[in-house]
């Protein structure tokens, strides 16, 4: 459907969230799936790891990083294995990095910061790890109004909520999280 460009919508009419973005549930985004090479090395990293759900080796992960600096999911998990080890403010960094190449790489497929980007679909969940390690990380630093605006951003691009994020209360101000809370 497109609009008639010489009849624009009145923008009160056009509700805008905290966060900055409309969205809207008529249209979704999928992104696609990040590269074979980068992927392979971090599944390895993974199955290598005594939990298979994070990997510890830092090192090998900023390699990861540093060969595939678009690579989405790579940005998230590095930004996890320091969080983890009680680095917050690297965390946050490679949160950073990682939510911002998203919505780049969500920009160049369509989105327009209008539509759901949902975790079900395999290509988004590098972009929906980094921008929930981006919410738990602004936590543990004391940024609630970063926190909160990453928060209800989470919960409404994927309304189905698979990560759980409004089953829980918002997290506080210095609040930590552990392996178990990171997806």
């Amino acid at each position: 459907m497109h609009r008639d460009p010489s009849n624009p919508r009145p923008l009160a009419q056009v509700p805008v969230a905290a966060h900055g973005h409309q969205i809207q549930d008529r249209h979704q985004t999928v992104l696609p799936d990040e590269p074979a090479e980068a992927t392979e090395a971090l599944a390895l990293l993974l199955s290598n790891d005594s939990s298979g759900h994070l990997p510890s080796s830092v090192s090998e992960l900023r390699t990861i990083c540093a060969a595939h600096p678009q690579f989405l999911d790579g940005w998230a998990r590095l930004g996890q294995a320091v969080y983890l080890e009680g680095d917050h403010l690297s965390a946050y960094a490679f949160a950073r990095v990682g939510y911002h190449r998203g919505l780049d790489r969500l920009r160049r497929n369509g989105w327009g910061g209008t539509g759901q980007v949902r975790w079900s679909e395999a290509g988004n969940k590098g972009f929906l790890r980094a921008l929930h390690l981006l919410m738990v990380a602004s936590a543990a630093i004391g940024d609630g109004e970063e926190n909160l605006r990453c928060r209800q951003f989470l919960i409404d691009l994927d309304p189905t909520d698979e990560l759980a994020i409004a089953q829980q209360p918002p997290l506080t101000d210095g609040e930590l999280v552990g392996a178990a809370d990171l997806p």
